[in-house]
């Protein structure tokens, strides 16, 4: 087995684990993985939680047909919270928080930043934080929830060294072992490509929304910011024994050697673009070669109908470079693309500031 050391991981816990009978919470699985979080906190690791599970544990509270509508959906979670949380609770002697995200609370940067300084308070006053999507109040039908992303996001948030992902299966295979009896178990992982993203088949079970290409797609996020991944199966309780000694009994994602900032973070993996801003090469030479930040002057277009503080793509011949927080609306962009900062003012009748983008707010991809 592969080896690994961490001092403060995330765990993210499906719902084949948390609600293996799709329809209320249970042990079965997780006194295994609640005994390993006990042990690492009395070895002084840190430990965040991101639990699955409020829906299935509310389903057998709500009768529904077997397509419940999003409403359906959401009032199981807004049941099956207190049920799920209570289920976790009962095998520690110290006190679980419930922490309820929603994708537009990582997107903010106000309450990203929000989010990272009450994680650090719970952790500080010996508590569990307990990650799970505000289920109650999602519209993208619930599929922005699929946990092993929101396992991702808590872990840059958090800015953890560790994201572990219980599965169901003992990590990543050469092809599916349920239906292969050939596939093999690939240990290790040091770059993830369109190869190992080829290996991911659909959502694993009907209880949960995420399969094993979204396992990947979260480990993605976090080893490319210095985040290393795991995937174990968490139905095994020698999974926790190994991970205990330091082993990893499953698929370990290598991260990159340096770990991004946290801005950073929240920029690359969390923010979603709005718009587009067009640049020309000498733009580009100044924003890749010398680290400035975007002048109006080198824009030569302006698409989407972005407000300010919203994060655009910076494109110079096809080839996205940037992203960053555009300080102008596309509007009053558009009417000055192309001018020297000194004409700013006299062709909005105003001036907040001579940049389009800050470097503090850009980050680059070439």
């Amino acid at each position: 087995m592969n080896r690994f050391n961490w001092q403060r991981a995330v765990i993210k816990v499906g719902s084949a684990l948390i609600a293996p009978e799709g329809n209320e919470c249970s042990g079965r699985y997780l006194l295994s993985l609640a005994r390993f979080i006990t042990a690492s906190r009395e070895a002084g690791k840190e430990i965040i939680l991101v639990s699955s599970g409020s829906v299935a544990a509310g389903r057998s509270k709500v009768k529904v047909r077997h397509n419940a509508s999003i409403a359906e959906k959401q009032a199981m979670a807004a049941i099956g919270q207190n049920l799920m949380m209570a289920n976790w609770q009962r095998f520690f002697d110290f006190p679980c928080a419930q922490v309820l995200l929603t994708a537009d609370d990582l997107r903010d940067r106000t309450r990203y930043v929000n989010i990272k300084n009450t994680l650090r308070e719970i952790l500080n006053h010996n508590a569990l934080p307990i990650v799970n999507e505000n289920d109650t109040v999602a519209v993208n039908e619930l599929k922005v929830g699929d946990n092993d992303n929101l396992g991702a996001y808590t872990a840059l948030v958090a800015q953890a060294d560790t994201l572990i992902i219980c599965s169901d299966i003992d990590g990543l295979f050469t092809a599916d072992p349920r239906k292969d009896a050939s596939a093999t178990l690939i240990p290790q992982v040091d770059k993830i490509d369109s190869t190992i993203y080829g290996l991911a088949g659909g959502a694993g079970t009907a209880v949960g929304t995420g399969g094993m290409r979204t396992k990947i797609e979260a480990a993605d996020k976090c080893t490319s910011s210095g985040i290393q991944t795991l995937i174990v199966n968490g139905r095994k309780g020698e999974t926790f024994d190994a991970l205990l000694e330091g082993k990893v009994p499953g698929t370990l994602f290598n991260a990159s050697s340096t770990p991004a900032s946290a801005r950073r973070l929240w920029l690359t993996h969390t923010l979603k673009t709005a718009g587009r801003i067009d640049v020309d090469s000498g733009a580009k030479e100044a924003l890749v070669r010398k680290g400035a930040s975007l002048l109006p002057s080198g824009i030569v277009d302006v698409v989407g109908l972005f407000e300010q503080g919203d994060a655009v793509e910076v494109v110079c011949q096809g080839e996205v470079i940037a992203k960053g927080l555009c300080l102008y609306n596309a509007k009053d962009l558009t009417l000055i693309k192309g001018k020297k900062s000194k004409e700013i003012a006299s062709v909005l009748g105003y001036e907040t500031t001579d940049v389009a983008i800050h470097r503090d707010d850009m980050v680059l991809y070439s």
